[in-house]
């Protein structure tokens, strides 16, 4: 199977860029649609029904996953770095760029994880390792960081007092690699201060910021001087500037919580040279855009760029400070290029792969090499090796090895209204060969909830359960992000209320269109799509069949509480009064607190070593429902977490998950093959 889907894949490649070559051509229309208002009818879908389904694929290829994990391009594009999963352990490979040769591997200890690297010059990759440790006698992960020399082979951490939880707070690497700055808490008691290093093994600390009161956040311009540092004392954001590295820090402004800019101002760079950058910042009409922004004065001076329908996310900029692009998420990830050039490029590379999604993954400083991935919501994709004066494109690997992306059902976005009037967006992916009409339904919240969202993009979940005969439906509930801030708002206080209302809804909006049969419906998902899949055959046993539940909450306010020392004082804070909002009752709410009246299949699924959501809301459900007049299905997996970090315990859990609806909401046999396609037509 592995040889069969490379093979397609590489044929796929090499026929699309003999019919698309990287050229001049003129710019293709913007695809990017705002969302309809109206409700979506299934006539509105333009469903082809295939003559036969694609016949099923283990769940073992879509647990399988690519062994590496991310990439980093060095400045001069010589190089890449790519974490790698092998044989159970982690590294990180480096490879040549231009024949894509491993040339050396750097192996950690098995107890040691890589969250992120980059590169410092073109010889040196700084990365954050995290591993066990203790505080006041609590076991807890602590991470520092690590640099490695890919010439010589040098490799050092950078030395902080043991006692430090965290010391890989870095803000600055120098462009050649010779030093780096990094925001130490150096005790307990005391605010961060800012610390040079010089890359070289045995290099002491020099102190070049000393704390400021409250400040928890430093910010370096393009230079390596300290420019800005904000932080919240007194209920209020501080934000503190300086012009050069020889003034003081001066208070230049102060946020209250109340304040929109507080939760949506972003600092995106500094230029050195001037008071002036650019900021995310949301705007008049509730949107977040690029606003250039005096810190001097702590001032908007103009608006360089805002979508009228969508979040700026993310902004890259040039290595002078102006604005590169600027990423925004409708039912897609999109990208808005400033420079005419890369608009082109892209515009090139999306006709040449012939897919919905492109991403510039990773690239040189001077645009020699790229690392570009191309996938869809039926495709996980690949990644490409481009070079842009070659016109040169060529296969560095799949996202999913093992999966035939042939094989793969279609998803659709689709609109529908909540029963107080609020347009929900969802997404219905429908099983191949199989008319859609009263087929088993799956509904898939996500989890969060709030600020969180699913996109029109590939789900290994979703395929294999549309690839078992099931249509799936992926509601983005209200107070999800990417909507807008009334949007947002609007699931404040309605955790397991009005935000089910949205879940109960897109059922209600399947069956009426008839696309699902009523009577087979059940509701899968993870962390909060686990309580909600939870929530939802306990408050509306009449409407589900079964609940399938992964690393789900259960006591709200055993979590809430939990929270505080897992995500900090703050953020706990914030995110106790959005679930709570005025009225709202944890423990009425809280699924553990009903187990024992269940009467609706359950399964209950969890990771051993989920940091996130602990094991304990799963032991706590699994004793109190004990008593119920249906027994829950459990399955914990030993050394997992929050997410699938192996893909051995990703089967296990598809293999129970297939098995428990195969059970309790089987999907209808394989459809004999026809003569010919057909097309569906709406009014079914």
């Amino acid at each position: 199977m592995k040889f069969m889907a490379w093979a397609a894949r590489l044929s796929f490649v090499a026929a699309l860029i003999a019919a698309s070559p990287l050229s001049a051509q003129e710019p293709a229309a913007d695809q990017a649609q705002s969302a309809p208002p109206a409700i979506t009818r299934l006539a509105d879908l333009s469903i082809t029904v295939e003559d036969i389904a694609p016949g099923e694929i283990p769940t073992h290829d879509f647990a399988a996953r690519s062994a590496y994990r991310s990439f980093s391009m060095s400045p001069d594009g010589v190089h890449l770095v790519t974490k790698r999963i092998f044989e159970g352990t982690t590294d990180l490979l480096i490879i040549d760029a231009a024949t894509k040769v491993p040339l050396k591997v750097f192996k950690f200890d098995p107890e040691q994880e890589v969250d992120w690297f980059r590169w410092a010059g073109n010889d040196k990759i700084i990365m954050s390792i995290s591993m066990r440790g203790m505080y006041y006698d609590i076991p807890v992960r602590v991470n520092r960081l690590l640099v490695r020399n890919i010439v010589n082979n040098e490799t050092f951490m950078l030395d902080v007092p043991n006692e430090l939880l965290w010391g890989g707070d870095l803000i600055h690497v120098d462009e050649a690699g010779s030093y780096a700055l990094v925001s130490l808490q150096y005790t307990r008691q005391s605010d961060p201060s800012v610390y040079r290093y010089e890359l070289v093994p045995g290099a002491k600390r020099e102190r070049v910021v000393k704390p400021v009161g409250g400040v928890w956040d430093w910010y370096a311009d393009d230079a390596g001087v300290v420019r800005l540092g904000m932080g919240w004392r007194n209920k209020r954001l501080r934000i503190y500037y300086r012009e050069t590295e020889n003034d003081d820090f001066e208070l230049v402004d102060k946020l209250r919580e109340e304040d929109e800019r507080s939760r949506y101002w972003n600092v995106v760079q500094i230029v050195s040279g001037s008071d002036r950058g650019y900021v995310l910042e949301e705007g008049e009409n509730g949107r977040i855009g690029v606003r250039l922004f005096d810190y001097s004065t702590g001032e908007v001076i103009e608006t360089f760029y805002e979508n009228p329908d969508w979040d700026v996310e993310e902004l890259w900029l040039n290595r002078d400070g102006t604005p590169l692009a600027a990423l925004y998420t409708d039912d897609r990830e999109r990208i808005e290029w400033f420079d005419p050039d890369m608009a082109k490029l892209h515009r090139d590379l999306g006709r040449a792969l012939q897919m919905e999604d492109l991403r510039i993954v990773t690239r040189s400083r001077n645009n020699e090499r790229m690392l570009v991935w191309g996938g869809s919501e039926a495709d996980p994709g690949a990644l490409y090796l481009f070079s842009p004066e070659e016109k040169r494109l060529d296969l560095l690997g799949d996202y999913r090895p093992e999966l035939d992306f042939q094989k793969l059902a279609r998803s659709y976005p689709v609109r529908y209204r909540a029963r107080d009037g609020l347009m929900i967006s969802a997404y219905l992916t429908l099983p191949r060969g199989r008319e859609p009409s009263d087929l088993p339904l799956i509904v898939m919240p996500h989890g969060g909830p709030f600020g969180v969202r699913d996109l029109l993009q590939y789900n290994d979940e979703v395929q294999l359960l549309a690839n078992r005969g099931y249509a799936v439906l992926q509601p983005n509930f209200r107070g999800s992000g990417g909507y807008g801030e009334a949007f947002y708002q609007a699931g404040v206080g309605q955790v397991g209320r009005a935000m089910q209302d949205d879940i109960d809804d897109a059922m209600d909006w399947a069956v009426n269109e008839g696309i699902a049969d009523g009577g087979r419906v059940c509701v899968v998902g993870g962390s909060y799509g686990g309580f909600a899949a939870l929530w939802a055959v306990i408050r509306n046993p009449e409407r589900y069949r079964c609940a399938a539940s992964w690393a789900g909450v259960t006591d709200w306010d055993r979590m809430l509480s939990y929270d505080r020392r897992y995500l900090g004082r703050k953020r706990a804070r914030d995110l106790r009064e959005r679930v709570e909002g005025e009225d709202f009752d944890l423990d009425a709410y809280s699924p553990v607190n009903h187990a024992a009246n269940l009467s609706r299949p359950v399964l209950l699924a969890h990771g051993s070593e989920d940091q996130r959501v602990p094991a304990s809301q799963f032991y706590s459900f699994e004793r109190a429902a004990k008593d119920a007049s249906v027994p829950v299905e459990t399955l914990m997996i030993e050394g997992e977490g929050h997410s699938f970090t192996k893909a051995e315990n990703e089967q296990q859990w598809y293999d129970a998950l297939v098995a428990f609806l195969a059970q309790h909401n089987p999907a209808d046999p394989s459809p004999v093959a026809e003569p010919a396609a057909q097309t569906a037509q709406g009014g079914m």
